[in-house]
């Protein structure tokens, strides 16, 4: 029997018990396919490259890193005509470029999946490509096919190796609320949206949290984002276990928060590996952020929601047989994701999730999760159903409208 008295030996025993947070997610089902992402290829380098050496009536184009103030004056100053040309230029650029108006982004975007999807089907028919290149350039065909329909609005766009995408339910630059999902491993264009089982991919979890939203209130104007408009990690490894992508998304959620139109307040709904994001840019949120909502959370790389920092309100839920409550929530040598945000002492405000079946079932239409999501998305506090657990979770929310 191993003793526990001295503090070395207690440090080898949680250095295994954290790596053991990798083998048991390898164990479990919908985390176990551990798959290479393909090589970056040079298309957004060379068209960051053709952008700054471009220029609009002898002006240069503002630089694709300033802030989206920045970008949003310029376009404001070269008008409609002149942004439409850019975006049919630089589709890449602008589709992808937070302070663009967001018509004009959508613009951008179906041109360079128009440009994209001309692409692979070029690769289908090349003899050089492998069966499982040609498999895989065909579900490509299909998906950039889809994300082209006349009735979807591509927020960002980018094809290099998996992909990365954002797309808007609603008219963000009216709403008067807007949501934000963001979604956890395996994430990537063709992972986008599902057939089977559509309420576990983003493009489905918005489509059914746009409709539930619609139904809590059908006043209030709101819109959804489905956002995957980060590189989320491949199955479940190290990077899985790590914050390493949670950081780097987190760059780019705050970003995308801050360069949102108008003032609506936003929501982020934050699912498995997306909480890990969500806690690690929390700190740096616009106070626009009323509400920061993680379900299935591994994590959320700290030891109390009051560590978390920034504005908005912390609330979490897991369902009962959600297997990811089964993974040891600890932190050590940079390995696991910190304290369970469910856990009483995190101090969350815990939601419901009566109904949702396991890890990806939070937003199956008829769940009690998805109902609370959508009371939350629209501001109606007093539709929230507490856990069981947790009947105060409302406390400090007076009369069912933000504190």
């Amino acid at each position: 029997m191993p003793s526990f008295d001295s503090s070395p030996t207690l440090s080898v025993w949680r250095m295994l018990l954290a790596l053991a947070v990798v083998f048991v997610l390898l164990a479990t089902t919908g985390w176990t396919t551990i798959r290479h992402q393909r090589a970056p290829g040079p298309t957004r380098k060379d068209a960051l490259n053709a952008w700054t050496h471009a220029r609009l009536g002898g002006r240069a184009l503002p630089d694709p890193a300033a802030p989206a103030r920045t970008i949003a004056a310029f376009f404001a100053t070269i008008g409609p005509g002149q942004g439409a040309r850019l975006a049919d230029t630089h589709p890449l650029v602008v589709g992808n470029l937070n302070g663009v108006p967001v018509a004009l982004r959508y613009r951008a975007n179906r041109v360079s999946l128009s440009r994209a999807l001309a692409a692979e089907r070029g690769r289908v028919e090349d003899p050089r490509l492998t069966a499982d290149g040609r498999r895989e350039a065909v579900r490509r065909v299909h998906r950039f096919t889809s994300l082209m329909r006349a009735d979807r609005q591509i927020l960002a766009f980018d094809p290099t190796g998996t992909g990365r995408t954002a797309e808007v339910l609603g008219d963000l630059t009216r709403a008067r609320r807007v949501s934000v999902i963001v979604p956890g491993v395996d994430t990537n264009l063709l992972t986008f949206q599902k057939t089977a089982r559509r309420y576990s991919a983003p493009a489905g979890m918005a489509t059914a949290l746009y409709a539930a939203e619609r139904r809590a209130d059908p006043r209030t104007r709101t819109a959804v984002i489905a956002w995957a408009d980060y590189t989320a990690p491949v199955g479940v490894g190290i990077e899985a276990a790590t914050g390493r992508m949670a950081e780097n998304g987190a760059v780019r959620l705050v970003d995308l928060a801050g360069a949102l139109p108008g003032d609506a307040p936003v929501t982020l709904f934050c699912h498995s590996y997306g909480s890990v994001l969500c806690g690690v840019a929390a700190p740096r949120l616009p106070a626009r952020v009323t509400d920061l909502v993680v379900a299935g959370s591994p994590g959320m790389r700290a030891d109390r929601a009051a560590d978390l920092g920034g504005p908005a309100r912390i609330w979490a839920m897991r369902d009962e047989d959600d297997w990811i409550a089964d993974v040891p929530h600890m932190e050590l040598g940079g390995v696991g994701h910190g304290a369970d945000p469910v856990a009483p002492e995190f101090g969350a405000r815990r939601l419901s999730a009566t109904g949702a079946a396991g890890h990806t079932g939070y937003f199956e239409p008829g769940t009690r999760s998805l109902e609370n999501f959508a009371a939350l998305g629209v501001g109606s506090y007093g539709q929230v159903t507490c856990a069981s657990a947790d009947s105060a979770c409302l406390d400090g929310i007076f009369g069912g409208t933000p504190s």
